[in-house]
């Protein structure tokens, strides 16, 4: 099966709030997810677990971020139907990210510069150290209505090609929680349409999925809870897959999933912002 249907990671999970001035921070989630879908690609289609893990550093004005992201396929991937990342085995780890990042205010902007390895622990069936890779990236973020977003995305080593985000969100109080509203935009420039080389991660260039999303803030205790639900709209030919079938693949024009995750963190030093 090609690298466009299998082949992921996911950066959404490394973006951390910078820590108080003059304040380290560590933090741990972990989230339970329907369906492992990255970048709008049905990278499994059975439970998943997904743990992460950073410590963030003050540095100037600035922060230093280091992370790490992990995919655990939790189910046996062994039907006919069935898309998974790992070799098929329950609790396989399929996917491990490190990443850096440094993250820095400009007036009402919060800007991001990093970058983040994909690695792949399985041998064959499941995605091999051969499609292991490296991504640079940047974001930027408008403390403005809708808190406009946008990503780049760059793969310098086996893709050599570029993915751009644009999202929106809106938070909605709901008593003493919030109903978290988005919308998800992506944009892919990395394929060769006559390479067969397994390098690309889509199947055209142009628009590739839209994502809505709704969210709630919870807590309890010490720990931040948040439920959510994701509705895709597909675009791109790979997107659309949602599992495999004894002629090829099942194509959709839109999917749903979701999960909770559950996140804690603690700031060490410094002084707290009032």
């Amino acid at each position: 099966m090609k690298r466009a249907f299998v082949l992921g990671g996911v950066l959404a999970a490394l973006a951390t709030a910078a820590p108080a001035a003059g304040q380290t921070e560590f933090g741990l989630s972990a989230s339970a997810y329907s369906s492992y879908v990255w970048r709008g690609l049905s990278l499994t289609n059975k439970p998943v677990v997904q743990p992460y893990a950073y410590l963030s550093f003050p540095l100037g004005p600035a922060s230093l971020t280091f992370s790490g992201w992990a995919n655990v396929d939790v189910g046996t991937y062994d039907g006919s139907s069935d898309i998974a990342q790992g070799g098929g085995s329950s609790m396989n780890l399929s996917e491990f990210d490190p990443a850096v990042e440094l993250g820095f205010s400009a007036g009402k902007a919060s800007i991001a510069l990093g970058g983040v390895g994909y690695i792949y622990p399985n041998d064959a069936p499941g995605i091999t150290s051969d499609f292991n890779t490296v991504e640079v990236y940047g974001k930027i973020g408008l403390d403005a209505p809708l808190a406009p977003s946008l990503a780049v995305y760059y793969d310098v080593d086996k893709v050599k090609g570029l993915y751009v985000e644009g999202s929106v969100s809106h938070g909605i109080p709901l008593g003493a929680t919030t109903l978290n509203l988005g919308a998800l935009g992506g944009f892919s420039n990395n394929m060769d349409p006559s390479a067969d080389d397994f390098t690309s991660n889509f199947a055209d260039n142009g628009f590739t999925h839209l994502d809505l999303s709704a969210s709630i803030d919870l807590t309890a205790g010490p720990l931040s809870i948040t439920p959510a639900l994701h509705f895709q709209f597909s675009g791109d030919d790979a997107t659309k897959v949602t599992k495999l079938t004894n002629t090829g693949v099942n194509q959709k024009d839109t999917k749903i999933w979701g999960g909770v995750t559950i996140s804690w963190s603690k700031a060490f030093g410094g002084e707290a912002e009032e």
